[in-house]
């Protein structure tokens, strides 16, 4: 028999399990909403990417040519499996999707695109998708918590705790009970992976991560419904994630404040469109510019003052060759808000062969700064110092990017950003992301979840 007596995995696994929609405050599933619709978005913005493309083929080799659930890049239906598979893929991919400070994990892209092709699949109702992403978000966050800045020094995160917070968001629509639910964490746990060393090659690596992980979840909770075991342990065992993938794991991360402390509400927005490692001295740099009324060819130099796990992520892209690795160039980005004041997407399509990007990239570098890394990955500071043309020395700070909980996106500004995301390269009309809009604000009353695209 399963082991299934008190220890951190068996209480994840419970917790996961019963959470009833009742249990769940308003204002938890109203910002589970906020964070479905910029996900959805954001995969609609990705969509045209060659990347994802070559995953959607894939799908379409290896997948049904129909099925009951909506594979949003091809606009066609398939297996739960496969329409999880290409969604999460295309919604890591231009770098809008959402992140958690705590756990440095992106939670939207493995959770939402498993959760909702099931949903689909089975017939669920609004209420349950809503509640079966709490429960993925809160399992997901946590175990990226548990496993620490060491795991994320070599492993993305999103690929890893990835897997396992699919597979609590579709073994609870699926309605696992606790034991089967524990079995779906250790055939999730066993699949994790997801390695950094994409980053150097500007490798499409970043969209298998997601892929696989939302996938591998939508696998592991069907075979727990079909009795297939999994480690009991597989997070904190002796030979279990932690143990080969951390240095730094704290168990009770993974039971902080279950049923009282919603990780859903910390979890942060993306302003621009790029690393969030980079929006910290983004922001700074944005307001410094502002408050002294300076132009790019002001600007002499600029350090920006980050964390280690900048340094990690973003050290090794010194000279972008592709769109989305300019993403993780800090002095791309810093040069983009320089330049135009924003980081969007159509910014980075133009900035790549741009002489005066390259120019302002060559200017910028980073500095390993004791506050701001002490800080992380609880809070994310931004600081810059920089250098002006005319001799003087300036400096900024912000102490909540734009995006995170204290200072988040209103509706409306989400409705905006799901706008332009939808509408990028002609992927929707606006009519159509309307509609989605209206289709998602509208779940806690839907009976029955629906192809969300017309």
């Amino acid at each position: 028999m399963p082991d299934t007596t008190s220890h951190p995995s068996a209480e994840l696994a419970e917790f996961t399990a019963q959470l009833a929609y009742e249990d769940i405050p308003p204002e938890v599933l109203r910002r589970t909403e906020d964070l479905m619709l910029d996900c959805v978005a954001s995969i609609l913005a990705g969509s045209s990417a060659r990347s994802v493309q070559a995953i959607a083929h894939l799908a379409d080799i290896m997948g049904p040519t129909s099925g009951p659930s909506e594979n949003m890049v091809t606009r066609k239906t398939t297996s739960p499996l496969f329409a999880a598979m290409v969604n999460a893929a295309s919604a890591h991919m231009v770098e809008q999707d959402d992140v958690h400070n705590g756990s440095v994990f992106h939670p939207a892209a493995v959770v939402f695109p498993p959760a909702i092709a099931v949903a689909q699949a089975l017939g669920r109702s609004g209420p349950d998708l809503l509640t079966a992403c709490v429960a993925g978000y809160e399992a997901g966050i946590r175990i990226g918590e548990f496993l620490g800045r060491s795991h994320y020094k070599v492993f993305h995160t999103t690929g890893t705790a990835g897997a396992l917070a699919s597979a609590v968001a579709v073994g609870r629509l699926l309605g696992l009970d606790k034991k089967q639910m524990l079995n779906a964490l250790g055939s999730a746990g066993t699949q994790a992976a997801g390695l950094w060393e994409f980053l150097r090659d500007g490798a499409d690596s970043k969209q298998l991560h997601t892929a696989k992980a939302a996938s591998n979840g939508v696998s592991a909770a069907y075979l727990a419904l079909d009795g297939f075991t999994g480690a009991q342990r597989i997070l904190e065992g002796s030979q279990g994630m932690a143990a080969g993938m951390s240095t730094d794991a704290d168990p009770s991360r993974l039971t902080d404040g279950l049923g009282s402390r919603w990780t859903v509400l910390e979890t942060s927005f993306k302003f621009h469109a790029s690393c969030r490692h980079t929006h910290p001295a983004a922001d700074a740099l944005q307001a410094l510019m502002h408050t002294h009324g300076l132009g790019a060819d002001q600007i002499a130099s600029v350090v920006a003052q980050v964390h280690q796990g900048a340094i990690d992520v973003l050290g090794p892209v010194t000279h972008p060759v592709t769109v989305h690795q300019s993403k993780f160039s800090m002095g791309t980005v810093l040069g983009l808000i320089a330049t135009h004041g924003r980081a969007g997407l159509p910014e980075f399509d133009a900035a790549l062969h741009d002489a005066g990007i390259a120019d302002f990239r060559s200017r910028v570098t980073m500095e390993l700064d004791p506050e701001v890394d002490a800080a992380y990955p609880r809070q994310w500071l931004g600081k810059v110092r920089v250098q002006t043309t005319d001799g003087r020395s300036l400096a900024a700070r912000v102490d909540e990017p734009k995006g995170d909980p204290g200072n988040t996106l209103s509706r409306p500004e989400l409705e905006d950003k799901a706008l332009r995301l939808g509408t990028y390269r002609n992927a929707a009309t606006p009519a159509e992301v309307q509609a989605l809009i209206g289709r998602i604000w509208g779940l806690a009353d839907t009976s029955m979840v629906g192809r969300l695209l017309a």
